[in-house]
């Protein structure tokens, strides 16, 4: 799937630093930043 600005990103979940499982859904209605790099250790 590809998403452009402006999509609604589609609700995903993973853990946190501390092992909570946390949800995009959790945050609905309030403001938040995703923010993605490449993965550790590759060129880019």
């Amino acid at each position: 799937m590809t998403l452009t600005m402006g999509d609604t990103a589609p609700d995903f979940e993973l853990p946190s630093d501390t092992g909570k499982q946390i949800k995009l859904s959790d945050y609905r209605g309030k403001r938040v930043v995703l923010y993605f790099y490449p993965q550790d250790d590759t060129p880019g």
